[in-house]
C-alpha cells in the first residue's frame, strides 16, 4: 500500500501543487487497485497541456486561437516545402526507384545495419499504426469529414519535414566500433548546432528531445497502442472485457521476444509485417468502399465542404483545422524527429539520398491510409451519433468514450459482420509493429542520456508500460501521446531550421549528379 501510495504521489506533483496535498490523499486511499495510475497520468496530462496545447490567438478572427504546438507544426512543415524547392514533389519518384533498390549496389559493404526498405518499414512500421485506425476515428468525430481534408494537406506537407531531419539524422550519425549505429535528433541537434557555434543550445535541445522521445515511446508509442487495440479486439473477443491484463501480458511478451534483439531483429520483423499489415487493412478499406461506390464522390464532396465550411458544432473552421493537423502529426509524426532515429541506420553513402526515402512515410501514412480510414467512416455514417444501425445508435457510445478503434471496428462492421474479425487481426499487427519501433527510438534516447550499456534497464520499463496499456484509461493515455510526441516537435523544428541550409545545399549537390547520371544504377 505505501508502494502503491508513492506511486501515485509522484505521478500528481503538479496537481498537488494546486489542489493541497490533503486533498489528493483522500483520492488515493479511495482509488482502486489500478485507479491511481489513472489518475495521476490524468494530472499529468492537464499539468503538460498548459504548456504544449496553449492557445495563440488569431489575428483577425473572432476570438480563434491555434494551439502552440500545431502552429509549430504547420509553419515547419511549410518552411521546410519552401525552402527544399518541393522535394515532396519532385523528390516522389527517386523516392521509390531508391526505395526498390536502383541505386543499391549489393556488394556494397557501407556503414549501417539496415537497407533502405529495412530502415523504411521499421520507420512506417512506428507510424502506420493505430493512429491510421484510432485517431482519424476520433479526428472525424470531434472534428467531421473535415478533418480528413486537413489531415491530407499535413501529410503532403509533412513529407518535407521528414526529407530534412532524416536527412541529418544520416549527416551526424555515429557508427561504434562494433557497427553499431547511435543517430536521431539527439546527434544532429548537439553536433549539428556545435558546428554553428550554438553547442549549449544543441545540448539543452538534444536533451529536451531526448527525454520527450522516451516519455513518448512510453506513452503514445506503447501504452496507447495496446490501450487502443484492445478495445478493438474487445469487439470480437468478449473475455478480454473485464480480463484486459490477460491482453497485457500477451503483448509484453511478444514485444520482448523481438526488442531485445536491437535495431537488426526489429527491422527483419518490421520489413515483413508493414506489406502484410498494409495489405490487410487496405484491401478491407478497398472492399468497404467498393460495396459503397456510389457514396464515394459524395464523401470526398462532403469531406472538401466540410473543411471549408464546418459546421460551427465541430468546432468551426479552425478547430477542424486545428484537430486535421493534429491527428496526422500524431499518425505520420512528420517534424517530430523521431523517424530519424530508424533512417540514421541505414546504408548508404548519402545522406539526402536517406531523406529521400523518408519522404514516403507521410504519403503511405496519411495521404493512403488514413484517407481510406477516413473514407469508411464518412460513408458509413460512424462519425454521428444519431447514425442508426438495425434501428440502434451502435456508434454513439465509442464517440462518447473516444474509442478509436472500436468506433473504426464498429463501422466495418456495419457494412459487412464479420470484417471485425479482420480489422482486430490488422490492428493487432498494426500496434504490434509500432510497439517494436517506438521501443527502438525511446532505448536510443535513453543510451544517449545514459551511455550505451543502459539499454537493458529502458527495455524493462518499457515493458512494464505495455502491461499498463491494457489497464490505463483511453482518454488519458492518448492525450499524454499527444502531448509527448508532439512535444518533441518544439527543439526538432528549432533545430532543424538552423541546419537546413546545410540539408539545403546538399540537396543541390546531389540533385545536379542525380540529373547528370552520375549515380550507378543496379535495377
Amino acid at each position: 500500500m505505501k508502494f502503491k501510495r508513492l506511486l501515485y504521489l509522484l505521478a500528481s506533483l503538479p496537481f498537488l501543487a494546486t489542489r493541497g496535498f490533503a486533498q489528493e490523499s483522500e483520492a488515493v486511499a479511495e482509488a482502486g487497485t489500478f485507479d491511481f495510475i489513472d489518475v495521476g497520468a490524468g494530472h499529468l496530462v492537464n499539468w503538460l497541456s498548459y504548456v504544449f496545447f496553449a492557445p495563440l490567438p488569431i489575428p483577425f478572427t473572432d476570438g480563434e486561437a491555434v494551439p502552440l504546438v500545431v502552429l509549430w507544426l504547420v509553419v515547419g512543415a511549410m518552411f521546410f516545402t519552401v525552402r527544399m524547392g518541393f522535394i515532396n514533389l519532385r523528390g516522389f519518384r527517386h523516392a521509390i526507384d531508391v526505395t526498390r533498390g536502383k541505386y543499391t549496389d549489393p556488394n556494397a559493404q557501407g556503414d549501417g545495419e539496415v537497407t533502405h526498405f529495412q530502415a523504411l518499414a521499421s520507420a512506417l512500421s512506428a507510424t502506420v499504426g493505430l493512429g491510421n485506425i484510432a485517431g482519424v476515428a476520433i479526428a472525424v468525430a470531434t472534428g467531421g469529414p473535415g478533418a480528413i481534408f486537413w489531415m491530407v494537406l499535413a501529410g503532403f506537407l509533412g513529407m518535407s519535414s521528414k526529407f530534412v531531419e532524416c536527412t541529418l539524422g544520416q549527416k551526424y550519425r555515429e557508427v561504434r566500433p562494433n557497427g553499431q549505429v547511435m543517430g536521431g535528433a539527439m546527434y544532429y541537434l548537439s553536433k549539428g548546432l556545435k558546428e554553428k557555434g550554438m553547442g549549449g543550445l544543441g545540448k539543452v535541445l538534444a536533451t529536451m528531445f531526448a527525454i520527450l522521445c522516451i516519455g513518448g515511446s512510453l506513452g503514445g508509442g506503447n501504452t496507447f497502442q495496446v490501450n487502443q487495440s484492445l478495445n478493438a479486439i474487445k469487439e470480437t473477443v468478449p473475455f478480454l472485457d473485464g480480463n484486459e491484463w490477460v491482453f497485457g501480458v500477451i503483448m509484453t511478451i511478444m514485444v520482448g521476444i523481438v526488442i531485445i534483439g536491437g535495431i537488426k531483429r526489429i527491422a527483419s520483423t518490421a520489413e515483413k509485417i508493414v506489406p502484410s499489415m498494409c495489405g490487410i487493412y487496405v484491401l478491407a478499406c478497398l472492399y468497404i468502399l467498393g460495396s459503397n461506390m456510389g457514396e464515394i464522390g459524395s464523401a470526398f464532396a462532403l469531406i472538401f465542404d466540410s473543411a471549408m465550411n464546418p459546421d460551427a458544432a465541430f468546432g468551426g473552421f479552425i478547430g477542424v483545422l486545428i484537430i486535421g493537423f493534429k491527428r496526422a502529426a500524431f499518425s505520420n509524426e512528420a517534424g517530430v524527429g523521431s523517424a530519424a532515429i530508424a533512417h540514421s541506420a541505414a546504408k548508404t553513402e548519402y545522406p539526402v539520398r536517406e531523406g529521400v526515402v523518408a519522404l514516403l512515410e507521410p504519403f503511405i501514412d496519411t495521404i493512403v491510409v488514413c484517407t481510406m480510414t477516413g473514407l469508411v467512416i464518412v460513408i458509413t455514417g460512424a462519425y454521428d451519433p444519431s447514425t442508426l444501425v438495425d434501428g440502434e445508435a451502435v456508434f454513439a457510445p465509442y464517440l462518447t468514450n473516444a474509442n478509436g478503434a472500436g468506433l473504426t471496428s464498429q463501422a466495418f462492421g456495419s457494412v459487412v459482420w464479420w470484417f471485425p474479425y479482420v480489422l482486430s487481426a490488422a490492428v493487432a499487427l498494426f500496434a504490434f509493429s509500432t510497439m517494436i519501433s517506438w521501443s527502438y527510438y525511446g532505448e536510443r534516447c535513453w543510451a544517449y542520456l545514459f551511455g550505451d550499456n543502459a539499454s537493458l534497464s529502458y527495455k524493462v520499463l518499457f515493458l512494464t508500460f505495455t502491461f499498463l496499456g491494457s489497464i490505463i484509461n483511453s482518454q488519458n493515455v492518448l492525450e499524454f501521446g499527444d502531448l509527448m510526441i508532439l512535444g518533441m516537435a518544439f527543439p526538432n523544428i528549432l533545430g532543424v531550421a538552423i541546419l537546413s541550409g546545410g540539408v539545403r545545399q546538399d540537396l543541390q549537390i546531389y540533385w545536379a549528379r542525380l540529373k547528370a547520371g552520375k549515380f550507378a544504377t543496379y535495377k
